[in-house]
């Protein structure tokens, strides 16, 4: 430029503004003409289709009908949904119940009470057996009757009876009574079982020959 030439004077100084191409701004999108040139296809075409309605597929159709064919065989369908409670926790032994059956402890109170009743039913049909022996004769009822329950044997039942004492607050994970120190109450009674004996007999069958001829069959 020729020294005291009248210098150009700017687009801005003139009164004109030329719009600025918005992707000049951006450093990394000049190398481009267009704002979405760096915008995948696939992504610029669901873009595009965004808020647009399109035919159903027979996919869709098939999936629709299953669905409408599951709500009319639905029990609940129209019905308020029932209300589910979770107020438990799970826990191990929930967890082994369920998928291995039940519990050793759980089996072995199972078969302390077959084995009790066992007993119990042995015992009435001796003492049945021993009032129509005795043929109305209380004395010598009272005496056979004593030496048959001094000598009956529980060893089995009471060895399955001693191991769930051992064992049952641990294998059942009983908690602790926090007030009495001892172990919390199952179905409100000690969960601790007492060996049968002498007592136990007369707790379940009477001594008496007239209660027992009365009973016989």
């Amino acid at each position: 430029m020729k020294s005291g030439a009248p210098r150009p004077q700017s687009g801005r100084a003139l009164g004109i503004w030329r719009e600025r191409n918005p992707c000049e701004r951006i450093p990394f999108l000049r190398t481009t003409s267009r704002c979405n040139g760096v915008v995948e296809k696939a992504e610029r075409d669901a873009i595009m289709r965004q808020q647009v309605v399109l035919p159903e597929t027979p996919r869709q159709r098939r999936e629709l009908a299953a669905l409408e064919e599951d709500l009319r065989s639905n029990p609940l369908a129209g019905k308020p949904l029932p209300l589910r409670l979770r107020n438990f926790r799970s826990s191990a032994e929930a967890y082994l119940a369920s998928a291995g059956g039940p519990l050793p402890y759980m089996l072995r109170l199972r078969e302390i009470d077959t084995r009790t009743a066992d007993h119990e039913a042995a015992l009435a049909e001796v003492w049945r057996a021993l009032a129509d022996e005795c043929a109305g004769d209380s004395g010598r009822f009272a005496r056979r009757w004593k030496s048959t329950v001094r000598n009956w044997s529980f060893d089995e039942v009471n060895d399955l009876i001693d191991r769930h004492n051992r064992w049952y607050p641990i294998e059942s994970r009983l908690p602790m009574n926090p007030r009495t120190g001892d172990f919390a109450l199952v179905n409100g009674r000690d969960y601790r079982l007492a060996p049968l004996d002498a007592d136990w007999v007369r707790e379940h069958i009477p001594s008496s020959i007239r209660k027992a001829l009365s009973d016989a069959p």
